[in-house]
């Protein structure tokens, strides 16, 4: 997911994209840890569209606070 998709989501949508990333990241942790995952860059991959998702949030909370 890019910025700029990221940027063009609703609060709510965001919110809610969080929590299904981030269950989808803890599970491809988990399976990466009982067995080798094919392409273990996936987790990278996840790892970074999370920080990217709570970045975008933080900064709307930021802006709604001025």
């Amino acid at each position: 997911m890019k910025t700029a998709e990221i940027v063009e989501l609703t609060l709510d949508e965001l919110k809610d994209k969080l929590m299904v990333e981030t269950e989808a990241f803890e599970k491809l942790r988990m399976s990466h840890t009982v067995s080798s995952l094919e392409n273990p860059l996936q987790i990278r991959n996840k790892r970074r569209v999370l920080a990217r998702l709570r970045t975008e949030l933080r900064k709307r909370e930021l802006q709604a606070n001025k």
